[in-house]
């Protein structure tokens, strides 16, 4: 436990990189790939490195510290974006993968054509 709490910013960063990641994934394989398979396999990937991790890293740290430090508040903060702001951004992502994926596929149709 004393590792996930020295370096906890160094992990914080690295699973917030992955589960964007993992989010734009998330729409290349609705939209692009059209795969409900890729898409399921997207979802379990951002589950575990997203809020799942986020939240027990905060925890963990909240326990060793015995107090509501600067780390304990981001983590609160990003989980109360992610409830909140953070849905509509997500929201408007999707919207704008789905047209930009849209308008490559249809370029795919029209050159196979």
């Amino acid at each position: 436990m004393t590792f996930l709490v020295e370096f906890k910013w160094f992990i914080l960063i690295g699973l917030e990189v992955l589960a964007w990641t993992f989010t734009f994934f998330l729409f290349y394989a609705r939209y692009r790939l059209q795969s409900n398979f890729w898409f399921k396999v997207g979802m379990v990937l951002f589950t575990i490195t997203g809020v799942i991790p986020q939240v027990i890293i905060g925890i963990i740290n909240f326990i060793v510290k015995r107090e509501l430090d600067i780390f304990t508040m981001v983590i609160i903060l990003l989980i109360i974006y992610g409830a909140t702001i953070g849905k509509k951004q997500v929201k408007k992502l999707d919207s704008w993968a789905q047209t930009k994926f849209q308008m490559k596929n249809a370029g795919n149709i029209d050159e196979s054509s």
